[in-house]
């Protein structure tokens, strides 16, 4: 694949061309760098193809030479970069790839991509389902493990969420660990950052949601009374890992819902409750098996 556009061989792990990709495991790195550059990282050829195909523009791509073949077609098919040039495509050997990144890099390539702008919270609630507006919507309020945000988008786009609102200090979906545990759905569901928490929850109220924190709480209403008569636009709040949600956060919504568990459990992982309260939900498709 020595005829592709912008091929470029790397051998020299300091190679200033490829500052993007160094050094991809210092959490606290990448978490400040990538957004000031307006940069993220998509890591395998699976999840590179979704964001490409969600009309985000690659900037670069970073891959051992037996992942040419799998991502030709897309590299090929793109137009020119910014400056008029093709994109680069830079390739080296497995062990110059580790010492630029940091980690064995098996799972296909790596793209740098340009991040696109946050839309308002108004407009990602009307926009949402083809323009008919958004009837259910997930809401994160400052959960920081990568994981955890990768798993709920990944249940929200099986699930039929139409929405997902970040809190100011929740850890950024398109870190490179929450975009490949979510196998590309980040780019998938719509999502924003408030600008301000609680009060941000006013706008979800303000579009006629019902704003419903998922949390322990002696006045919490069980999520089967909700499943049995939801209303028609619900925003599910979900808390941090370690603490749950906020007194504040609670107190700005309209009502406390919790999951009803056996076995002296008292609690989820932040996750796998998104999984279940989502579920529990969702809008119930219509005849014709599409959502009504």
């Amino acid at each position: 694949m020595t005829d592709l556009p912008g091929l470029v061989r790397v051998t020299d792990p300091a190679d200033p061309r490829i500052a993007d990709y160094t050094n991809l495991t210092d959490v606290r790195l990448r978490s400040r760098h990538e957004p000031e550059k307006g940069l993220y990282i998509a890591e395998s050829s699976t999840v590179v193809e979704r964001a490409v195909a969600a009309g985000h523009r690659p900037r670069s791509f970073l891959m051992a030479e037996k992942w040419l073949v799998d991502l030709a077609p897309i590299i090929t098919a793109l137009g020119p970069g910014d400056d008029g040039e093709p994109v680069p495509v830079f390739v080296a050997e497995p062990d110059v790839l580790e010492s630029i990144t940091g980690f064995n890099l098996h799972r296909g390539a790596l793209a740098a991509m340009h991040r696109p702008p946050l839309p308002d919270v108004h407009e990602l609630l009307r926009s949402a389902r083809g323009g008919r507006g958004a009837r259910r919507v997930a809401v994160l309020e400052d959960i920081v493990d990568h994981t955890n945000v990768g798993a709920i988008f990944r249940s929200a786009a099986a699930l039929g969420v139409d929405a997902v609102l970040v809190s100011p200090r929740c850890s950024d979906p398109l870190y490179r660990r929450s975009v490949r545990v979510s196998m590309g759905t980040v780019f998938q569901v719509p999502w924003t950052r408030l600008e301000s928490w609680p009060g941000g929850l006013d706008d979800l109220r303000e579009a006629g949601f019902t704003v419903a924190a998922l949390a322990l709480d002696e006045d919490a209403v069980s999520l089967a009374d909700v499943e049995a008569d939801p209303p028609e636009r619900l925003a599910l709040v979900l808390g941090t890992e370690g603490h749950g949600m906020s007194a504040a956060a609670i107190a700005a919504c309209d009502t406390t819902v919790m999951i009803p568990m056996a076995g002296d459990v008292d609690s989820l992982n932040v996750a796998a409750a998104s999984a279940v309260a989502f579920w529990a939900t969702r809008v119930a498709p219509g005849p014709s098996g599409t959502v009504a």
